[in-house]
C-alpha cells in the first residue's frame, strides 16, 4: 500500500490519501481524540503523540498536529497507523457511527434562500475545499448573516478568514441578493 501526502494551507494539517475510499459519503470530524473513539481509524491515528484532529473526506485523511509538533516527527507513525488500519479489515466507521452529510437543517420563510446557499457551496466551495483536505458545511443563516463550520484543514487555517470573507462572502453575495455576511461558527 503507497499512501500519499499532500500539504494544505494550515501548517498544522497534513492531508493523507491511502488510494482508497475511505467514506462512501459525506465527511466526518473528529476535533478530540475522545471523538475519534467512534471510529476504528480515527481511533488508531489519535494515538500518535501530537495529533489534535482528524477528519475524513471521500479519499482523504485529514490530520492536524499540535502547534510544538514537527511533521518530521509524527508522519511516519502516521503513516504505519493507516496502512494497520488498511492491512486490518476493520471498518473506518464504527457502527454507531456514521458520516454527515455536512449541512444543518433550516425550516422557515428562508427556506429558498437556505437551499440555494446550500446549493452553491455544494457544487462551488466545497470541491474546492476537499481539494485542501477540509470542507465547509452550512449551520445557519439570520437575517442576511450565513453561518458556516469549518472541518479539517479549513478549521483553524491561517487563511480560512480570507476564504470565507473575500471567497465565500463574495460568492454568495454575487448569487443570492438576500446575503449580507459569511461568519465561521464553532460547533
Amino acid at each position: 500500500m503507497f499512501i500519499q501526502t499532500e500539504s494544505t494551507p494550515n501548517p498544522a494539517t497534513l492531508k493523507f490519501l491511502p488510494g482508497q475510499t475511505v467514506l462512501e459519503a459525506g465527511t466526518a470530524d473528529f476535533p478530540t481524540a475522545e471523538a475519534g473513539e467512534k471510529s476504528p481509524l480515527a481511533k488508531r491515528i489519535f494515538s500518535v503523540s501530537g495529533v489534535t484532529g482528524v477528519f475524513f473526506g471521500n479519499d482523504f485523511v485529514t490530520v492536524t498536529k499540535a502547534e510544538d509538533v514537527q511533521w518530521d516527527h509524527i508522519k511516519p507513525a502516521i503513516l504505519g497507523a493507516v496502512m494497520e488500519h488498511y492491512q486490518s479489515g476493520q471498518p473506518v466507521m464504527g457502527a454507531d457511527a456514521a458520516a454527515a452529510s455536512g449541512h444543518a437543517e433550516h425550516t422557515g420563510e428562508d427556506a429558498e434562500v437556505v437551499n440555494q446557499i446550500k446549493d452553491l457551496l455544494d457544487s462551488r466551495v466545497r470541491p474546492a475545499v476537499a481539494q485542501d483536505g477540509g470542507d465547509i458545511t452550512f449551520h445557519g443563516f439570520d437575517r442576511g448573516v450565513v453561518y458556516l463550520h469549518m472541518q479539517g484543514a479549513c478549521a483553524g487555517c491561517p487563511s480560512s478568514t480570507l476564504t470565507l470573507k473575500m471567497g465565500i462572502e463574495n460568492l454568495l453575495r454575487h448569487y443570492i441578493p438576500e446575503v449580507t455576511e459569511v461568519r465561521p461558527v464553532a460547533v
